[in-house]
């Protein structure tokens, strides 16, 4: 399977392509403009191509964006499109293009939240409850190989403790099955329990459990991952992830209706200070 492109010229590709859209101009009117040839502004707004720093600016010329703040985010967006992320640094088979591509939305989102009803999710796993989970789906790979993609999932949770830019806010909703679910044994449930207790401690971080006695949600079609960005004409994605492969959605019907799911299921959990005390009691039982 080919690379998959990366985020940021993903993210960049849709924001040009909106504002020549805006700007009321076709594919060939900004050709004519700059005396390009069209197929070459149809593969950047395609992906296809990058494009280079004095090229993106004869573009935002063209339409007319005069806000320096916005211009400015284009560029680092356009600077940072070739970088080589940490992860890449892994074989492509610790780290596919997929994994990839949720790493990268990690690292430049400002927001991430997340409905998990079997797991607790990977940016808050401790190293032996992430070992249990993944020894669980890789039963025939040796230790070294589980110990590297341990390593890789206790890397993506550094973007919480960052200072530099500022970590995202995380909010978590968390079934109550992932608390009664025993991965790795009781000591690990327990240490487990305890870290969600310490994180939501943290000004980012917010954990909450939806009880059974919640009932029927319409989350139950399974987990999903929302990402906002900086940018505030940036709507955000909605990651899936499968057995073989994941998704992302983008477009705005997509994301209202997992806006609607949240907001269900953020209404029918315990509250962060309620959850504490959930949690708490499930450590207990561990003890």
């Amino acid at each position: 399977m080919p690379a998959s492109p990366s985020l940021r010229r993903r993210r960049l590709a849709a924001e040009l392509r909106r504002l020549r859209d805006q700007s009321g101009l076709s594919i060939s009117d900004v050709a004519e403009k700059l005396d390009w040839p069209g197929s070459r502004i149809s593969r950047i707004e395609t992906r296809q191509l990058g494009i280079t720093a004095p090229d993106l600016r004869k573009l935002l010329d063209v339409y007319a964006v005069d806000d320096e703040a916005h211009r400015g985010r284009l560029a680092e967006m356009a600077r940072r499109a070739g970088e080589r992320g940490w992860w890449q640094s892994y074989p492509r088979h610790v780290i596919p293009s997929e994994y990839g591509d949720l790493i990268t939305v990690e690292e430049e989102a400002a927001s991430i939240r997340s409905y998990q009803p079997e797991v607790v999710p990977g940016l808050l796993q401790t190293p032996g409850y992430a070992r249990a989970v993944i020894r669980a789906g890789r039963k025939s790979d040796p230790m070294a190989e589980i110990d590297r993609r341990v390593e890789v999932r206790l890397e993506r949770q550094q973007i919480l403790t960052r200072s530099e830019p500022p970590p995202p806010r995380m909010h978590v909703v968390l079934n109550e099955a992932v608390l009664r679910r025993r991965v790795g044994g009781p000591q690990v449930m327990r240490e487990q329990l305890e870290h969600l207790m310490a994180e939501r401690d943290r000004a980012n971080v917010t954990v909450q459990v939806l009880p059974f006695d919640t009932g029927a949600h319409p989350a139950m079609v399974g987990p999903f991952v929302m990402v906002t960005f900086l940018d505030p004409g940036d709507l955000g994605v909605v990651h899936l992830e499968h057995a073989t492969t994941s998704l992302f959605l983008e477009t705005p019907a997509e994301i209202r209706t997992y806006e609607e799911f949240w907001d269900d299921i953020q209404a029918g959990a315990y509250s962060p200070d309620d959850t504490r005390t959930f949690l708490k009691t499930y450590a207990l039982r561990y003890g």
